[in-house]
């Protein structure tokens, strides 16, 4: 009984009592901490599947941009920077599954801090730039005269620069604590921890990371859907461009959503969960303990949305997509071509512009 006792009391990777001790700490009581054993069965296959599919999308897509585009538009740069986005945070991941299946960190403080660095930086990295490639199609279809449509490379490229420092900023601290905990004579490297046992400043450090959490959810999704209507509205009002293609644009909007929705809805729900009980219901451990376990599996979906990047890149750039196709075996390729119908361009500027950005979809 013993050894369960002791297993069932080791601090997890991914979660501990903060989600819930901190709330009832307070009043004197609090829920015991959560054992490592369904993380340790759940989340492994699923980071090892979003690693495997990742490496291998953002692999074939950096070698495309770097060997195989001969021109660049800010389109492709801000791709580009989701690809690395993206790539850098499936490298944080081998080092978390080998912690989860051995149940101990063996890579030392440093590798922790530059570890959950990585991960949660570079989640958020990845979420800002699909809204940047978002909002520049939006412009592109809806607004073609607008100004930020005569965005250079250069421009392009400090914009690219901005979005890094808005969300590298507020996880540079993560980089300043030490993370190890120490229990039951294993080595674990964990964010979150109990706000009996933590300092000031980790615990705002935390509830910082929990607000980013909500946030970045919320107000990219609020983008991404006002994207989406606004330019299947304009299409649709305006007809232009073959019915097809209409569907095929709006087929890729959909698609940016759907994936958004499903990669990073869970984690939020379950995080305001958390807030929720551990804020008006303290006591009541069994509904922490379900939403704390349903926090683990949606944080593996987080990393999900990394190896789907790459569907986006293909239908977002009409340059990533031939310079695919040219890649590809002459057989593949002739079939390839074969759905890549030409569009009728119009007369007036405005079409012009919008039969263009309607091809590169």
């Amino acid at each position: 009984m013993l050894p369960e006792q002791s297993e069932n009391m080791k601090m997890s990777n991914w979660t501990t009592p903060a989600h819930g001790g901190g709330g009832g700490g307070g009043r004197g009581g609090g829920c015991p901490p959560v054992g490592i054993q369904l993380e340790g069965l759940i989340l492994p296959p699923i980071l090892t599947i979003d690693v495997i599919l990742g490496m291998l999308g953002n692999v074939v897509a950096l070698w495309i941009f770097c060997f195989k585009l001969k021109s660049w538009n800010p389109n492709t740069l801000f791709l580009f920077n989701l690809v690395i986005a993206d790539f850098l945070a499936l490298l944080s991941l081998p080092l978390r599954i080998d912690a989860l299946l051995k149940r101990h960190w063996v890579f030392g403080d440093g590798m922790c801090r530059i570890n959950l660095f990585l991960m949660f930086s570079n989640r958020s990295a990845s979420i800002a730039l699909m809204t940047v490639v978002a909002i520049y199609r939006y412009f592109k279809v809806v607004h073609p005269h607008h100004r930020f449509n005569r965005m250079t490379k250069r421009q392009a490229g400090f914009v690219s620069l901005f979005v890094w420092l808005l969300v590298i900023s507020p996880r540079v601290p993560m980089l300043a604590y030490n993370h190890i905990k120490f229990a039951d004579n294993t080595t674990q490297c964990f964010f979150f921890t109990s706000y009996k046992e933590a300092s000031r400043a980790i615990t705002i450090l935390v509830a910082m990371h929990r607000i980013l959490t909500v946030l970045e959810f919320i107000v990219p999704l609020a983008m991404l859907i006002f994207c989406s209507v606004s330019i299947s509205r304009f299409l649709r009002a305006r007809q232009i461009g073959k019915p097809d293609k209409v569907r095929k644009a709006m087929r890729v909007c959909t698609i940016i959503v759907a994936v958004f929705v499903v990669c990073f809805l869970p984690t939020t729900v379950t995080t305001i969960g958390m807030w929720v009980i551990r804020s008006s219901r303290p006591w009541d451990c069994a509904s922490f303990y379900t939403f704390t376990q349903l926090n683990i599996v949606s944080l593996g979906l987080n990393f999900l949305n990394s190896a789907l990047d790459p569907i986006v890149y293909v239908f977002s750039s009409s340059m990533f997509r031939k310079a695919l196709i040219s890649s590809l075996p002459r057989a593949l390729r002739c079939t390839a071509n074969d759905g890549d119908g030409k569009i009728t361009t119009s007369s007036t500027e405005s079409q012009v512009t919008t039969q263009q950005e309607l091809k590169s979809m």
